[in-house]
């Protein structure tokens, strides 16, 4: 089992930036992947962000290119979301996730079928 926990959501101005972390504990060993997804009031949970913990190779949605960006420290057993010029559509729950109980035949970072464990959400709120 593997037990995530986030912080560093908060309310911002847009344009303004933020940084959210997310702590894991218990067996991390077996994890390859780990990533940030959000959601909206309404609207359905997004990949925004993942990371290889062995590579450290880097995934981004569309919309966050260019504005975010994730680290991990594997050290710590702490991943990151550094997020810049933020917008009110950036306005969501954000959630941390983790996989490594399952073996995948293949990966697909950005999406929720990735993982299997899941924080339970920092909100960010960026006002206009």
């Amino acid at each position: 089992q593997v037990h995530l926990v986030e912080s560093g959501g908060d309310s911002v101005q847009a344009g303004g930036s933020l940084r959210l972390s997310c702590a894991a504990s218990g067996y991390t060993y077996s994890t390859k992947f780990m990533g940030w997804f959000r959601q909206a009031p309404g609207k359905e949970r997004e990949g925004v962000a993942a990371i290889s913990m062995r590579f450290g190779t880097t995934f981004y949605g569309d919309s966050v290119k260019g504005r975010f960006t994730i680290s991990r420290d594997n050290a710590q057993n702490t991943m990151y979301l550094q997020m810049t010029s933020l917008k009110p559509e950036d306005t969501a729950m954000y959630y941390c996730a983790a996989d490594g109980r399952r073996t995948l035949s293949a990966n697909f970072p950005l999406r929720e079928s990735q993982y299997d464990y899941w924080g339970q959400g920092t909100q960010v709120t960026v006002s206009s």
